[in-house]
């Protein structure tokens, strides 16, 4: 195997392939990157066994065909310290890798190619093909709310719904649900679920960086797999069951405030300097046209703030984890934000004002 290439060329599919290799590995190949020479495309591959991603690059240049595995880490530490326009051979003799460039020159342990894990291809049960735009809006609305490392393991993934028309994405932590719905064009008849782990799931957005291109999706019994010109992402699928988020989704709330975006997240975001750092709680005090918003910390230190909104029913005391309030704030888009309450101890349903396609569902606090 021999073949150069410009240093640009390679670094850009390296830097995300080596993001899903893990650093510490029971399997030394783990921590390897896989390259593969066929005619004239370079295919780099890298997994941690739940995840598995394969870029792709058009070589120049007249390249002999091969594999091997190299150290991921290495490799794209070489690469980055080399000089921009640099144009890099990298050859396979006996064992090792060898990488020139101008006046540097590096040789690398490797492993064979045969050694390296693939991640078993199931039955597509389900294809699809979406704007890259559209489902990563989709995963940015709705991913902070996963669960980390939690022992109900499907809660730490994301839930996609495929139904006629809608695909819809669900996370939960158990204390809030977000959720966000968009039109595509799947003619599949019954609702279809699958739960993606959540390094898969934050992978697959870093890949959809094209604002005019389109990614074709597979959903599979154990996989899903994304594939756009350059890249070709698959995970494993959380085998669980995810809670029915459509019972979590408050109804009949009689209470509906309308407010300003911005300024209900700068004054959220000023009250949680003196909330109790553990528990983040801060007290909403509604009343015909206003909302207070307090907060105190264990030091005896209080925060208030007041806020015009345009709500006219009665008034209600409510406490929140202002975090949760803030990570809802900070993805929504509209310059007017409504939330739906019922009482204190009813979860709060907020919408941006004028689109129905999220939801976001917070649990109330005892303060």
């Amino acid at each position: 195997m021999h073949f150069t290439i410009q240093r640009e060329a390679l670094l850009k599919p390296l830097q995300l392939v080596a993001g899903v290799v893990e650093r510490r590995q029971t399997l030394p190949v783990l921590s390897n990157v896989l390259l593969v020479v066929q005619g004239q495309q370079l295919s780099l591959t890298g997994t941690d066994l739940e995840v598995e991603l394969v870029g792709r690059v058009q070589l120049e240049h007249p390249a002999e065909p091969g594999e091997i595995t190299v150290p991921a880490r290495k490799l794209m530490d070489i690469c980055k310290s080399l000089p921009s326009e640099a144009e890099i051979s990298i050859k396979v003799d006996e064992q090792k890798v060898i990488i020139k460039a101008g006046r540097s020159r590096f040789t690398l342990s490797t492993l064979p190619a045969n050694d390296f894990p693939t991640v078993e291809e199931g039955p597509g049960s389900l294809t699809c093909t979406l704007e890259q735009s559209r489902l990563r809006r989709l995963i940015e609305r709705t991913s902070f709310a996963m669960a980390v490392q939690d022992v109900r393991y499907y809660l730490n993934g994301m839930l996609l719904e495929v139904s006629t028309g809608t695909l819809r994405a669900v996370a939960t932590d158990g204390h809030r649900l977000a959720m966000c719905s968009m039109q595509a064009d799947i003619g599949q008849a019954d609702r279809h679920q699958v739960i993606v782990p959540r390094k898969g799931i934050l992978e697959l957005a870093r890949l959809l960086t094209d604002p005019e291109g389109t990614v074709a999706i597979v959903l599979g019994q154990q996989h899903i797999r994304a594939t756009t010109g350059e890249f070709t992402f698959t995970s494993k699928l959380v085998d669980g069951k995810f809670p029915d988020y459509e019972r979590v989704l408050p109804k009949g709330g009689d209470k509906l405030v309308l407010g300003d975006r911005q300024a209900l997240r700068e004054a959220f975001s000023r009250t949680a300097i003196l909330s109790n750092e553990k528990y983040r709680g801060i007290r909403l005090q509604l009343a015909a046209g206003q909302l207070k918003i307090q907060a105190n910390n264990p030091e005896q230190e209080e925060a208030e703030e007041e806020i015009g909104v345009d709500y006219n029913g009665g008034s209600l005391e409510i406490g929140f984890n202002v975090s949760y309030l803030l990570d809802v704030l900070g993805v929504m888009t509209t310059e007017q934000v409504r939330l739906i309450l019922s009482d204190s101890n009813s979860s709060a349903l907020l919408q941006e004002a004028d689109n129905d396609d999220s939801a976001y569902v917070v649990m109330p606090m005892r303060l």
